[in-house]
């Protein structure tokens, strides 16, 4: 069977729209953006990504496109992977890293930030090692796989005196601001109920023997000792993030479900799919879903006054939707650029990063996601402290 990548899937399902189209007030930075004439000649912060794989080219795209941020350097375990992107960015050699040789990047001046690509199950050492290099460090969700590895990468940040953020691209993006927007102010009342639901049908076209070795890092995700579980950790934290934006609120319990499990050998050490409930302060819940056994990408609010929804709605996009007054839709934006030049723009000025995109935000996912996990396998509601 043909594998459906992320981005095909995406692409297939992201159709036009017709009707009214309902479009508010630009976020600031793209308002600003639209307005800009005269070329940036200022400084821009020096990155080096640590990890090249697949989302690693998403952003080097985006950092390319970037008015504050440059590609400056690499780390990589792959020698091959180091040749290519060295002569495609134009990267001198000496900002070339290993994993084995990373730490002398405390001797690199031209080296500003390190965005941490890795599997998740290495998060914690390399946004700690960056630390300690004196670098601003950039990790992709989820921060970690447990709240102590949380916990020790801010401190670590701040003993070092630097600063640490997450990679919520979605945090930027104008369709999501707005649905932040519609549910914080009230736009159509309470919000009484939440769907949000992340899937892609994933690995079809794999071999399964070579799944069997537990050190092939390509397969990473289907490694619960490098990857920290299974889709919940990779795709079901978009659902749990904007059932949290959407209400401004924390949810105080979850009960959980493990789906069925079609592949045996593939999905021998993570779950294959789960569903889970959220219960928040207001009163709300939301239902979530998220699976590599099937695609799905949608989000529905339904408040006391109307309801609005996004189809697709988690992903990289296009996205579009519809309220109660009609239909939904934004500028398409380069995600990876416009979060890239929000988080460079504030380490240029020297200012403190907004707490919904640092440690404080991600270590909250964590201990949602650990709820979930342990409501799965008891079978029991679990309270979050």
């Amino acid at each position: 069977m043909k594998k459906i990548s992320r981005r095909s899937f995406v692409n297939k399902f992201g159709v036009g729209v017709g009707a009214s189209v309902i479009m508010t007030t630009l976020p600031s930075f793209l308002s600003e953006s639209k307005k800009t004439t005269i070329p940036y000649t200022g400084k821009k912060l020096n990155i080096a990504l640590c990890g090249l794989g697949n989302y690693a080219t998403m952003l080097a795209e985006g950092i390319q496109a970037s008015k504050y941020c440059h590609l400056a350097g690499i780390i990589t375990g792959t020698t091959a992977k180091g040749e290519k992107w060295k002569t495609q960015y134009d990267i001198p050699e000496k900002n070339i890293y290993n994993y084995q040789n990373f730490d002398e990047i405390v001797k690199n001046k031209e080296i500003d930030l390190v965005y941490v690509v890795v599997p998740n199950g290495l998060h914690k050492e390399f946004v700690i090692r960056a630390a300690k290099a004196g670098k601003h460090v950039i990790t992709e969700k989820p921060m970690a796989v447990t709240v102590n590895d949380c916990e020790e990468m801010i401190n670590a940040c701040n003993q070092n005196n630097v600063q640490l953020a997450i990679g919520y691209r979605l945090h930027y993006e104008p369709t999501h601001l707005e649905i932040k927007r519609l549910g914080q102010e009230k736009v159509f009342g309470k919000i009484r109920f939440i769907e949000a639901s992340l899937g892609y049908k994933t690995y079809d076209n794999l071999d399964t023997k070579t799944i069997v070795d537990k050190n092939d890092r390509n397969e990473w995700r289907l490694n619960k000792k490098l990857s920290g579980g299974g889709p919940l950790m990779d795709l079901g934290i978009y659902c749990i993030q904007a059932s949290r934006y959407i209400l401004g609120e924390e949810p105080i319990a979850v009960t959980a479900q493990f789906g069925t499990v079609n592949d045996k050998n593939r999905f021998s050490e993570t779950e294959e799919s789960i569903s889970w409930q959220m219960e928040f302060p207001s009163g709300a819940v939301a239902n979530c879903n998220t699976s590599c056994g099937y695609n799905i990408d949608r989000l529905y609010a339904s408040a006391d006054e109307g309801s609005f929804e996004l189809t697709p709605a988690l992903s990289y996009g296009p996205f579009e939707g519809k309220t109660s007054n009609g239909v939904l839709k934004f500028p398409v934006i380069n995600q990876q650029q416009t979060q890239m030049d929000e988080i460079c723009k504030l380490l240029l000025e020297n200012k403190k990063l907004p707490n919904h995109i640092t440690g404080e935000e991600g270590i909250k996912d964590i201990k949602v996601i650990n709820a979930i996990y342990k409501s799965a396998e008891s079978g029991e509601k679990v309270f979050i402290k």
